[in-house]
């Protein structure tokens, strides 16, 4: 019994209970507006294993949302009744001013879930869209992880958005040429670099040809493509830009630059993910293992690794059948 008092301080003085959504108030001063557009997102992809209970202060006999507003619209929405009930977990010792302070510093000391990290729960779940992904990048003897070493990607967000947005023959073609044209090295593999080789693939389609493209911009270090990026335009255009210049270089019949700044946003969404799926199991990227991948941080704040967590990058720059394979294709 001791133990118990000794712990209360860390132990929330609260009950459970099964409430109705309509018998719910989450319309207080302090909370910021509903999102119906995420609610909508939300109800149509449902889940109940992702529905936590509801934050309820219960005031004068009213049960007031301090933390779920979101979670009960949602609820609301999938189920299509406001008598649906969700489980509450009720405080009956708050006052207003208490509620407003829990729900400004409720994510103070929260740490948002990184891509990698959300990434590799996606792996882990066997989940088809990662697994492609991950196959995709290891069929170039590259590795999926934090440390910005040769022969590593740790921009996921690019690659989840490349194979998204314009599907899995982009992607793969675009770490193709990456990969050929620099051997992995660090900065070939960037963000920036990944989507802009997308964006040019996307754009020109087989006019670009490959084996041109390995055989010229491979005469230019990365440094000096960056530099020249940041010269033209910011983000991803600026790096579409530096490597059409070098592509287009004394090239008799160059590619247009008409081609590269018109909306290619509209081709974006020619091959919906069922199409890509069925490419990637066509070409056996689906099914095996769900190895752990290394982790990473986009933002450049990387975790450290113990020796035995580390990622081995032996063998990490492209295999002899790659580089055979582009010999051929330039010689053609």
């Amino acid at each position: 019994m001791a133990d118990q008092y000794e712990y209360n301080e860390f132990v929330p003085d609260v009950h459970f209970e099964l409430i109705p959504i309509k018998m719910l108030v989450s319309n207080q001063t302090y909370q910021r507006p509903i999102s119906i557009a995420h609610v909508g997102r939300t109800a149509q992809n449902f889940n109940i294993y992702q529905i936590n209970p509801v934050k309820v202060s219960r005031r004068e006999g009213t049960n007031y949302v301090f933390d779920g507003q979101h979670t009960i619209e949602t609820v609301a929405a999938a189920s299509g009744s406001r008598e649906t009930p969700v489980w509450c977990m009720i405080y009956d010792d708050l006052e207003y001013e208490q509620e407003a302070d829990i729900f400004a510093n409720q994510k103070k000391h929260t740490r948002p879930l990184k891509s990698i990290e959300i990434f590799n729960a996606h792996v882990e779940a066997e989940n088809d869209i990662q697994l492609t992904i991950k196959s995709i990048v290891e069929s170039y003897n590259l590795t999926i992880s934090a440390r910005k070493v040769p022969g590593c990607v740790n921009a996921v967000s690019a690659l989840e958005y490349i194979f998204d947005k314009y599907g899995y023959q982009v992607l793969d073609r675009s770490l193709f040429l990456l990969v050929s044209t620099w051997e992995g090295e660090t900065d070939s593999l960037s963000c920036n670099m990944l989507k802009g080789v997308a964006k040019l693939i996307v754009a020109y389609g087989d006019n670009l040809n490959d084996a041109q493209f390995v055989d010229r911009l491979s005469k230019v270090s990365v440094r000096e493509i960056i530099r020249t990026a940041k010269d033209r335009h910011a983000g991803t255009q600026g790096y579409a830009e530096a490597m059409l210049l070098q592509y287009n270089k004394r090239l008799k019949y160059p590619l247009r630059w008409k081609s590269l700044h018109s909306a290619i946003d509209a081709q974006a969404g020619a091959m919906d993910v069922d199409e890509t799926m069925q490419i990637a199991m066509e070409g056996g990227f689906l099914g095996g293992s769900a190895a752990p991948v290394a982790v990473d941080d986009e933002d450049g704040d990387y975790d450290e690794f113990d020796d035995e967590e580390a990622p081995s990058y032996d063998g990490a720059l492209p295999n002899q059948t790659l580089m055979d394979n582009l010999s051929l294709k330039s010689s053609n």
